[in-house]
C-alpha cells in the first residue's frame, strides 16, 4: 500500500468508524447511579441540596434558603489511551488487524464511566461526604417528623458481598459523572510527525477529562448483610424514612438492587419471583430491577 495523504485519511476514517460504533452500542451502567454533569472548569462546586425544606405557605416575606453556605468540590482528571501503528504494517497492507483494536478502544472509552464510579461507590463508606460522615454510615444527621435533629442510616454492615438500593427517579443521583472533555480519537499521523520519522510509527489515541463524585446519600442504601427477603425490606424502610430539614419525607422509591454477579440468583429470586415459600405471593415482585453490576464484584 502506498502512503500518502488520501490513503492515511482512509485508515483514520476506518478507525474512527470502527471506534464510535463501538463506543455509541456499548451498555452501561453508571447512568442508573450517577447523574453526569458538564464541566467547563478544572473543577466544579456543588452546593447542598439535601438540606433544602420543602415548600410553604407564602406568608409575609418570602423564606430565602441559602445554598452557598456549605459546597463539595469535583476536580477534573485527565486519562488517555495511545496505540501505535508500523509504518511497515501499512505497506504491507496489515491495517485491517487493527479496526478491532479502534473498537476496543470505544469500548473502553464508553465502559470508563463506569470505571470511575462503581469502585467509588464499593468504597464509599470510607469516603466522607459533605456532611462530614462517610457517604455509607450510620449516623449521618437528619431530622425527625418535627424538624428536630436525629441519626440517619444509609448502611448496614455485615459479613457478606455488599448490595446497594438505589433511586434513580430523582433530579439528583447517589453519585456524580462529571465530564470536561468528552473522548475522542485523534491521531498523528503526518508523515513528517516525529513518531512516523524517528520511530517509524503512525499513532492513534483517545484522552479525555472527567472525574466521578459523591451526589446524595438520601438515595442510596449499602447493605453487607444477607441478601433476603427481610433485610431487603428493612433497607427500604431505611430509604423511605428519611426526611427534610421541615419534617416533611422525602420521596424517596428505591428502584434499583444494585448486586455483584454472585448475588444475582437471589435478587431475582426476591425480585422477579411471583411465589415464595412453596407457594405464597412474593410482596417485593417487581418491586425494583436487579442491575448486575460486574465491577461491583
Amino acid at each position: 500500500m502506498d502512503i500518502n495523504s488520501n490513503t492515511l485519511k482512509s485508515i483514520y476514517t476506518g478507525l474512527s468508524t470502527a471506534y464510535n460504533g463501538r463506543f455509541t452500542s456499548v451498555q452501561t451502567f453508571y447512568n442508573s447511579v450517577a447523574m453526569t454533569v458538564p464541566s467547563t472548569t478544572a473543577m466544579n462546586e456543588y452546593p447542598r441540596l439535601d438540606d433544602l425544606p420543602g415548600m410553604r405557605e407564602w406568608i409575609g416575606d418570602r423564606v430565602v434558603h441559602d445554598l452557598s453556605a456549605q459546597t463539595y468540590v469535583i476536580r477534573n482528571r485527565e486519562f488517555e489511551k495511545t496505540v501505535s501503528i508500523k509504518r511497515s504494517q501499512i505497506e504491507d497492507d496489515q491495517i485491517g488487524i487493527f479496526t478491532p483494536v479502534a473498537s476496543q478502544i470505544g469500548q473502553d472509552a464508553a465502559e470508563f464511566p463506569d470505571q470511575l464510579v462503581f469502585p467509588l461507590m464499593k468504597k464509599a463508606e470510607t469516603v466522607k461526604c459533605y456532611d462530614g460522615q462517610y457517604f455509607f454510615d450510620t449516623d449521618h444527621p437528619g431530622y425527625d417528623e418535627n424538624g428536630g435533629a436525629t441519626s440517619v442510616v444509609n448502611f448496614t454492615d455485615g459479613a457478606g458481598p455488599a448490595w446497594y438500593l438505589i433511586d434513580d427517579t430523582q433530579a439528583m443521583k447517589p453519585f456524580v459523572f462529571q465530564s470536561r472533555k468528552k473522548f475522542a480519537l485523534t491521531a498523528m499521523q503526518n508523515p513528517d510527525d516525529p513518531n512516523v520519522f524517528y520511530q517509524g510509527k503512525f499513532v492513534w489515541g483517545v484522552d479525555g477529562r472527567c472525574n466521578a463524585g459523591l451526589g446524595l446519600w438520601q438515595l442510596a442504601h449499602k447493605s453487607k448483610a444477607t441478601l433476603n427477603a427481610a433485610n431487603y425490606a428493612l433497607a427500604r424502610t431505611a430509604m423511605q424514612s428519611i426526611r427534610k430539614r421541615s419534617g416533611e419525607i422525602i420521596n424517596i422509591r428505591p428502584t434499583k438492587l444494585c448486586v455483584p454477579p454472585a448475588l444475582e440468583g437471589v435478587a431475582r429470586q426476591i425480585l422477579n419471583a411471583e411465589l415464595v415459600n412453596g407457594g405464597d405471593s412474593n410482596v417485593w415482585a417487581k418491586s425494583a430491577e436487579v442491575l448486575v453490576i460486574p465491577y461491583l464484584a
